[in-house]
């Protein structure tokens, strides 16, 4: 599922409501933490996961993606490339509904898993500067 166009991503975004932000972290310095800001200022229910914080931006968090106890619609990854297919496969067992990977964040096994549990995937792009893009801030 390769060909996300501009309409289905603002459909999705317009009517997401769970985000897990793997990788979230209480450094105000590191981009997860903006981003997971900016979602809770959009009004997004987010879950951070992070097996070395207890909450992130007063949020509780968790230490693996199936300890959340919603299904999210978006699953978004700030770790490194080498850590996305396990983190893919733990976001298809939960029954994520789109993955997200942060800018420099890529990985052909992470996207052929996607794919073949069709699962949306976007790789390589900040999610904020998506929202600019598309217009929907503001």
């Amino acid at each position: 599922m390769n060909n996300i166009t501009d309409d289905f991503l603002k459909e999705f975004l317009k009517n997401a409501k769970d985000i897990v932000i793997v990788g979230a972290s209480n450094k105000p310095e590191r981009a997860s933490n903006g981003i997971m800001k900016f979602l809770m200022g959009k009004g997004y229910n987010c879950y951070p996961v992070n097996p070395t914080e207890d909450e992130v931006l007063g949020v509780k968090a968790y230490k693996s993606i199936k300890d959340v106890p919603v299904t999210p619609d978006l699953v978004d990854v700030f770790r490194k490339s080498e850590a996305c297919p396990e983190i893919v496969r733990e976001a298809v067992e939960k029954g994520a509904k789109f993955i997200w990977l942060q800018e420099e964040v890529y990985s052909e096994e992470a996207k052929k898993i996607a794919d073949e549990n069709n699962i949306p995937i976007i790789m390589d792009k900040c999610i904020f500067k998506e929202f600019l893009r598309l217009k929907m801030v503001g």
